[in-house]
């Protein structure tokens, strides 16, 4: 059991873990990578799970409403540890709701259960995104243009694999290749800006930062656990829903909180000491999962 373990989650950290030194070493501009991540390599990776012939939507229907509620469910544990706390609930709620389901949740997917865990990966993936990109959007201004959202690539990708598996349409095979490759770069992409951008965590706001990093996994895994018992899923999507509450909060919470101006080294500290934390309680649940 160790040694499966060790298997999934040593090239994750390994991935991150070269990023972060690189970044030590060059101190490299990783804006320019993460925007082509967010506009050409995620959508391609999506279109391509979804849009492919074995993708039924149906079958995912359970998993989806799992991961809705574990995302919303949290941030209403949250919010009373934010009054607690008395931390802004802008500041705090956020990155307890939306997990790293695209840097982490990917490969672990992937390494763990192999290339036929990706499309409920990509399912799991496509509710935390859509919430953050909407809910979260409307939780940091509720004026925000929704027009500028469904702009989005990765908005538009997904609408537009689904539809192709729906219809049964199908690319020419050059195409469907090319953008089978473009969506290949995505995943060890986002585990190494990962790595780059833990550089930046910034032990000032240790203290809240240390708390976010408890609060969003065992809020995840409880609200999953009691999911586990009201839905009827397959072991592998039984076992991926757990590790998708397991997720440390997601790097986007920091970009979206600078944006807005929401104390953005607050949620810095909770975003990049929840992935460092993550480096123990992930093989945790793997370990759990894979009995």
């Amino acid at each position: 059991m160790f040694l499966r373990i060790l298997s999934i989650v040593f090239p994750i950290f390994a991935i991150v873990a070269a990023g972060y030194l690189y970044a030590r070493i060059k101190k490299p501009d990783i804006t320019f990578a993460n925007q082509l991540n967010m506009d050409i390599f995620v959508p391609a990776l999506l279109f391509s799970v979804l849009s492919a012939k074995n993708f039924e939507i149906v079958a995912f229907q359970q998993i989806a409403l799992g991961a809705l509620i574990i995302v919303v469910g949290s941030g209403l544990l949250a919010l009373p540890i934010a009054r607690f706390i008395k931390a802004p609930p802008k500041t705090f709620v956020p990155p307890m709701m939306f997990s790293n389901s695209g840097n982490m949740g990917l490969p672990l997917a992937v390494f763990a259960f192999g290339e036929h865990a990706l499309p409920a990966a990509v399912v799991l993936l496509i509710v935390e995104n859509g919430l953050h990109f909407t809910l979260g959007t409307y939780i940091m201004d509720r004026r925000a243009r929704w027009l500028d959202i469904l702009r989005m690539p990765i908005v538009i990708a997904t609408p537009a694999g689904i539809a192709f598996s729906l219809t049964g349409w199908e690319l020419p095979q050059a195409v469907d290749v090319t953008i089978e490759m473009l969506g290949q770069v995505c995943i060890p992409l986002l585990l190494f800006s990962l790595g780059v951008r833990l550089i930046n965590v910034d032990l000032k706001d240790w203290r809240i930062g240390v708390l976010g990093a408890v609060v969003c996994p065992v809020t995840g895994i409880l609200i999953a656990l009691i999911m586990l018992q009201l839905l009827d899923l397959p072991p592998m999507q039984a076992s991926l829903l757990l590790i998708f509450g397991a997720l440390p909060p997601a790097v986007l919470n920091y970009v979206v909180a600078e944006k807005y101006n929401q104390e953005p080294s607050r949620v810095a500290s909770m975003v990049m000491l929840g992935n460092l934390m993550s480096f123990v309680s992930i093989p945790v649940v793997l370990a759990f999962v894979l009995r």
